[in-house]
């Protein structure tokens, strides 16, 4: 499992420890990953997620799950958050279906 949130994308970044008679040893900066579940309303059920903590804090800031992927264009999503608005495009088309 890699190390990067599947809504924002933010993965490890590199850098140095520097010391005090500035040595430089190379480190690594890694994300708060937290897995979490995420409820769609369209889906009905919760999905799990390897979220950042700032990704989780976006989702919630822009109307839950389902808000932000549909209102996130395709380009600022990685893959596995497209194939799941894909998922969410589907059924909310069969919901509307089913009423009409």
């Amino acid at each position: 499992m890699s190390r990067r949130c599947q809504i924002t994308g933010k993965g490890v970044l590199t850098g140095n420890n520097v010391s005090h008679a500035n040595n430089k040893s190379r480190r690594r900066f890694l994300p708060n990953l937290q897995e979490t579940s995420l409820l769609s309303d369209i889906l009905g059920s919760a999905v799990r997620l390897r979220l950042s903590t700032n990704g989780i804090r976006t989702v919630e800031h822009n109307g839950g799950l389902d808000a932000f992927l549909l209102s996130t264009p395709n380009r600022k999503l990685p893959t596995e958050a497209q194939a799941l608005k894909r998922r969410i495009l589907r059924a909310k088309e069969k919901k509307a279906e089913a009423t009409a």
